[in-house]
């Protein structure tokens, strides 16, 4: 069974920061690109963070560059996402997500085939 089981979400202030962890089981998390995502009822799931699995490539989506930091623990098989000066728009449910195919890099939704069941960040006063 191949699962990632994401963490660390909930209710922070605006200005306030989480850090959400992934734990991969039943494959090496470190041999594939990785992601974490954001979806908001109603609206596309939006590309947060992705890092290539061998050369260090690395996207951050246009509104989280500057605030968020994605990293992997090899040793652990974990991912994580450093969030920091959250604002209520980054309100989603954030889910984690590696790339088993070996496709072409990006950080495109379609790219990712196995997923977590998401953890709930919710910014608000």
């Amino acid at each position: 069974q191949l699962q990632l089981v994401e963490s660390g979400g909930g209710l922070v202030r605006p200005g306030g920061s989480l850090r959400l962890s992934c734990a991969a089981s039943g494959f090496t998390l470190n041999n594939y690109d990785i992601g974490w995502f954001r979806q908001v009822p109603g609206k596309e799931r939006e590309g947060v963070s992705c890092i290539s699995r061998n050369y260090g490539n690395t996207n951050y989506g246009d509104s989280v560059k500057g605030r968020f930091t994605i990293s992997r623990d090899r040793a652990k098989n974990m991912m994580y996402l450093q969030m920091k000066n959250l604002k209520p728009e980054d309100t989603a449910v954030y889910c984690c997500a590696a790339e088993l195919r070996g496709s072409s890099w990006s950080c495109v939704c379609a790219k990712y085939d196995s997923w977590g069941q998401g953890t709930q960040v919710t910014v608000s006063s």
